[in-house]
């Protein structure tokens, strides 16, 4: 497997885990930055050239889709089988009109939890890279030294 993509697998696996554990789950936006940080440590450690923050970018990114869709396939059922009547219940009693229904918002909420979890694995990888890359340089190789065509040297055979 690809070092990119096995990093953002565990990374994202690790942010879909915990923003569905109760309780734990309310601080979804941290575990989304400790995912996209922790895909950043393992391409960085991994990687035998510098990481940009371009690619600290896009690791957080996958690792923030890997989440999000463990987020949608395991907390959307939950939502909508244990969520929706809480959801309605809420709104009734505070009064509150609400354009969609419990199972509408119980969705439409799901969706925007996953969005948010790219976004702040995202961040996580940017700044995973700017934590743990600690080497200097571009991943371009230095550009080979210039040719001495004088007197005794190579060009003038």
């Amino acid at each position: 497997m690809n070092n990119k993509l096995k990093s953002a697998a565990i990374g994202g696996l690790i942010t879909g885990i915990l923003s569905l554990i109760p309780f734990i789950s309310t601080c979804c936006c941290i575990w989304a930055i400790l995912g996209g940080g922790l895909a950043a440590f393992m391409y960085v450690r991994g990687s035998s050239t510098p990481v940009s923050t371009g690619d600290g970018a896009i690791i957080g990114a996958m690792s923030g889709l890997v989440g999000g869709v463990i987020y949608l396939i395991v907390g959307l059922p939950m939502t909508l089988i244990f969520g929706a009547a809480q959801i309605e219940d809420a709104l009734r009693q505070s009064g509150m009109q609400a354009p969609l229904s419990g199972i509408a918002l119980g969705i439409v909420g799901t969706l925007v939890v996953a969005v948010l979890l790219v976004l702040f694995s995202t961040i996580g990888g940017l700044i995973g890279v700017a934590v743990f890359e600690k080497r200097k340089g571009g991943s371009e190789p230095p550009p080979p030294p210039g040719f001495t065509g004088g007197p005794g040297g190579m060009g003038s055979i």
